[in-house]
């Protein structure tokens, strides 16, 4: 490890940590393809385990044994902080102990992404970078085999959306689709049937859909609030709801997200 203490909050080498946002990193010119931003040593070592490639580490003291054993590489320096500092730069306490910049890998076409997948994830224009972090753990932890976000979808490497999600987006494959014009061939030329988790009269209950479950099944969630858009349910081949009970008509997007995976799930 190439570790290197900095005692001056201003010090140019901490330019990713202190001066660009998460979207300023993304459209970062240099590297190409831009950086983002993961944090504690749990997702820094899935975001190396997938493959990604650390530009720097930003770690106090009493976390350097940790980022050791999963910074390999003497090339990538490890700029070690007082947690003063790593507060100054970063505008909030940073608990976990450790930041790294990474590079932001190219996404793999959506054709190879849902190649050989059963269940998939579509997320339609959800901005909400906390709900997409859960809905990508949930994804993990209940065998869903990939997702997929609408182009105007909040990142998943977001800085939020990374850490909600526990380092989870980079253990499901992800890629982003194009428009409802082009994507329901996209997914209808792979051979799944498009689900869209929706309130409408004549959707069918999640217990029933269950029971005929497809083959290939692409789970389709909107954004708080307003839902799926109009194009997105007119892309369906089914509506299905969750049926609820104490008057409540529906569930956090992340949460019902969650409960129609698990009914789906690999039997």
């Amino acid at each position: 490890m190439h570790a290197i203490p900095i005692t001056d909050a201003s010090d140019e080498r901490l330019t990713d940590y202190r001066d660009l946002t998460d979207v300023a990193l993304r459209r970062v010119i240099e590297p190409e393809g831009g950086l983002y931003i993961a944090e504690s040593a749990k997702v820094i070592g899935r975001a190396i385990a997938a493959g990604h490639r650390p530009r720097s580490v930003l770690v106090q003291e009493k976390w350097l044994p940790d980022i050791e054993e999963l910074v390999t590489d003497a090339a990538v320096p490890t700029y070690v902080v007082t947690p003063a500092i790593a507060e100054s730069l970063t505008g909030y306490s940073v608990h976990r102990g450790a930041l790294a910049s990474m590079h932001r890998p190219d996404l793999p076409p959506v054709v190879d992404v849902v190649r050989g997948a059963r269940l998939v994830v579509v997320l339609e224009d959800i901005v909400d970078h906390t709900n997409v972090g859960a809905i990508f753990r949930a994804a993990a932890g209940l065998g869903a085999d990939a997702v997929l976000v609408s182009p105007r979808c909040a990142d998943p490497l977001y800085r939020r959306s990374v850490r909600v999600s526990m380092g989870t987006v980079f253990q499901v494959p992800w890629a982003r689709l194009p428009e409802w014009g082009e994507a329901r061939g996209v997914l209808h030329d792979a051979g799944f049937e498009l689900a869209a988790l929706a309130l409408s009269d004549d959707a069918v209950s999640l217990d029933a859909f269950s029971e005929r479950r497809p083959e290939r099944v692409a789970l389709m969630l909107g954004a708080e609030g307003d839902g799926l858009s109009r194009r997105a349910l007119e892309a369906a081949d089914t509506v299905v709801t969750i049926p609820m009970a104490g008057g409540v008509d529906s569930l956090n997007v992340a949460a019902a997200s969650a409960v129609a995976l698990w009914e789906l799930r690999a039997r």
